[in-house]
């Protein structure tokens, strides 16, 4: 009988510290609303400071996620696929009803600084507050403008997909007590002003860890392995700490002109979420994508000896179009790659469909990539090189840069693991062969048929 009591006694006390831990999250969890307001005029708003923040939004990449494919710009809508499941950007215009209209300017703060809606409803880490607590409230206060003073527009987001508990939004309590660190940005004076500038941007607005960075369970950035690559919508986001695998080390010079362009002929193209990326800082001033590319090379660091001879002696090889290993040999009518040991469906597919582009010997971007200098070859993840075989590298409107067709429909999965498994021995340098290609083909192929199913609103 003693046991027994003694058992319910634990038991209950159990009972209570779970139901206590409970109450204690919900009171944590819970935000109070901020009151709505009447959309504000657009007239009511500084010129100056609604430009300064369009320059904002295009360093955050706003519109690219707050915009459906064929919807109106900051609509939301766009579909985020997570590892736990889709979730739905919102509409960010000044719809009363829809949209922010309503919002006054704290709300817009508040959302920014600690990731809680106008409502009080803690919002998902697929919108990227854990960066954008860094920013500063006049920041904040030229985005506010930006967007207010946009086109309004009626649009609800599809529901989100969720399973439980995570459809629960109290439970971000809980992710943010663990892995949320408010802002803003503090200065580090060990460094100049360009410098700042540029972990400012890149950290706060820019985000760039949301993708360059590794993940843990819960969804979180690994912050002790900060740059170290990450994944990002079926995309591989390349190491861009010290573990990069540009066969030719980036300076600050080749990474500027990689952002503000969206290519560089030492290093190819921006493609997926990166080219968007790209796209955005385009439109910033120069001195900001500078300060970027600074801080971003600090992070690299200096290449050491042997990286820097690797890259001198590709860069010489390379530049003679008559170099070894970049011309293909001639057998007949037909062009046959020259690397015997290579499959020889891979090599005969790489003859037909890339050599007359990429051994053309014309500098970028009127002639492909000399593929020994393409991180898609020399990376750990065969992703990114899946994807822009079977995409493509589209033309830009208004604006020079490599362009190349996709062979989605023209190469078969065997095909394309045969040329791809081609392409990692011929050009990965000493690089082992990848394992997963069938699968890593198969999810590219399954994400470009999700990315293009309509998705019913609410």
């Amino acid at each position: 009988m003693g046991l027994l009591r003694a058992g319910r006694i634990v038991l209950g006390l159990g009972l209570l510290l779970v139901a206590g831990g409970t109450a204690g999250l919900a009171a944590y969890a819970w935000r109070p609303a901020i009151d709505p307001g009447d959309p504000p005029a657009a007239a009511s708003f500084d010129p100056a400071l609604v430009q300064a923040g369009a320059e904002l939004a295009s360093v955050g990449n706003c519109g690219t996620c707050h915009t459906a494919p064929g919807g109106k710009p900051f609509a939301g809508g766009l579909k985020l696929p997570t590892p736990f499941g889709t979730i739905y950007s919102t509409n960010i215009t000044p719809d009363p009803e829809t949209g922010i209209g309503r919002w006054p300017e704290a709300a817009f703060q508040r959302a920014m600084r600690e990731g809680v809606d106008r409502e009080g409803r803690h919002l998902y880490p697929a919108f990227p507050y854990d960066h954008f607590t860094l920013v500063t409230d006049a920041d904040n206060k030229a985005l506010y403008a930006f967007l207010m003073t946009r086109q309004p527009v009626s649009a609800r987001a599809p529901a989100n997909g969720l399973p439980f508990p995570l459809n629960q939004r109290f439970v971000l309590a809980g992710w943010k007590l663990l892995f949320l660190r408010e802002g803003p940005y503090a200065p580090d004076p060990a460094h100049d002003a360009a410098w700042n500038r540029g972990a400012y941007l890149a950290e706060g607005l820019a985000h760039c860890g949301a993708c360059h960075t590794p993940r843990n369970l819960f969804g979180a950035e690994e912050t002790g392995r900060r740059f170290a690559g990450g994944d990002a919508e079926g995309w591989h986001a390349v190491p861009i700490g010290s573990g990069s695998p540009a066969p030719v080390p980036w300076t600050q010079d080749s990474l500027f002109h990689y952002l503000r362009d969206g290519w560089h002929g030492q290093h190819g193209t921006a493609q997926g979420p990166m080219g968007a990326v790209a796209d955005s800082l385009a439109g910033i001033p120069e001195a900001d994508v500078r300060a970027i590319a600074t801080y971003v090379a600090s992070v690299m660091g200096q290449p050491d000896a042997a990286a820097r001879q690797r890259g001198d002696a590709l860069m010489a090889a390379t530049a003679d179009p008559a170099g070894p290993g970049t011309r293909p040999q001639s057998a007949g009518s037909q062009t046959i790659a020259p690397a015997a040991s290579a499959p020889e469906a891979g090599a005969t597919i790489y003859a037909a469909t890339c050599a007359a582009c990429h051994e053309s010997g014309r500098p970028s971007p009127f002639g492909g990539l000399n593929l020994r200098l393409s991180s898609a070859l020399t990376g750990d993840s065969p992703a990114n090189l899946i994807r822009i075989i079977r995409q493509g590298v589209p033309a830009q409107s208004g604006a020079r840069g490599p362009i190349m067709p996709g062979f989605a429909a023209a190469l078969s999965d065997r095909q394309l693991t045969a040329l791809a498994g081609y392409l990692r021995g011929r050009f990965g340098g000493d690089r082992p062969a990848w394992s997963g290609l069938d699968s890593t083909i198969r999810a590219a192929r399954d994400g470009e048929v999700a990315a293009a199913a309509p998705a019913t609103s609410h």
